[in-house]
Order: structure tokens, then sequence, then C-alpha cells
């Protein structure tokens, strides 16, 4: 399945072959394809460090620690993004009778998730960013 572009130019411009060579068969399954990782098995899933997490793909800054909740939905959680223009919204209707919001990362247009609301978790914003691990970097605070 490979993404539909949202139409829009990127900061980080590099060709599916270029993005190819730099990411793992993995990274580029879900960051340029919009896969999904399995839930429970993503390295951040239960992460507690405290730092900034950023797109693997560009290294773009996403999300904060503090914003990143226990959901049980089997990826990390968060209920905001670091600065409303670092993702991007892109209607998703790719499961017949669900649409979803994706989350993409605003400088290379990467997937990185969806993001769903009014679930009832008790948060800022009501809001859950479903993120997959594989779509970030921790860049921790202590170092």
């Amino acid at each position: 399945m490979s993404m539909e572009t949202s139409g829009r130019k990127y900061a980080v411009d590099k060709s599916e072959d270029e993005w190819r060579v730099q990411l793992s068969p993995q990274e580029y399954q879900v960051l340029r394809q919009a896969g999904t990782e399995r839930p429970y098995t993503g390295e951040y899933t239960d992460e507690k460090r405290v730092g900034v997490y950023a797109c693997r793909a560009c290294g773009a800054e996403l999300f904060r620690s503090e914003t990143k909740f226990d959901s049980h939905c089997g990826w990390p959680s968060f209920y905001a993004p670091l600065a409303g223009d670092t993702v991007e919204y892109i209607e998703d209707r790719s499961l017949p009778g669900r649409p979803r919001t994706e989350v993409r990362c605003a400088s290379c247009g990467s997937h990185l998730g969806h993001v769903f609301e009014g679930e009832g978790y008790d948060t800022p914003t009501d809001q859950r960013y479903c993120i997959n691990s594989i779509s970030l970097t921790l860049r921790p605070a202590d170092g």
C-alpha cells in the first residue's frame, strides 16, 4: 500500500529511492507506506525516560515525553504534539466504515500513526496520538 500525498512540498524532500536507502525495510514500510507495527512490540510503548521524540526519517522534533501517557493500546500515546505545525493531518478512509485521521510529520510527510478523540482518557486534550515507535527516535534529556 502506498501513501497518498497531501499535495504539498516538504522541507525534507527526498525521492522514495532515497528513503529506501536511508531507512530499514521495516522503517520504510511504516514511515513511507503508512504501515503499522504490531501492537506491544515497539521500543517506546512503555518508555518512561524524559526527552523529546523526533521523526525517525528526518529528525524533526514532534512530541515531548511530558505529553506521553499510558493508554494500554499497544503503541506509544501522546495527548498533544510539540507544536501545532510539527504534524499534519490527513483523512484516512482505508478501513471501510471507519474514517480516521492520519498523523504525518510536517517536515517530511512520513507516516507516524493516527489521532483519536473522545475516548475518555483523562488528558488535557481528550486526544490520543497513537504513534508507531518505529516512526520515532527518543532524544533523552539526560544525554
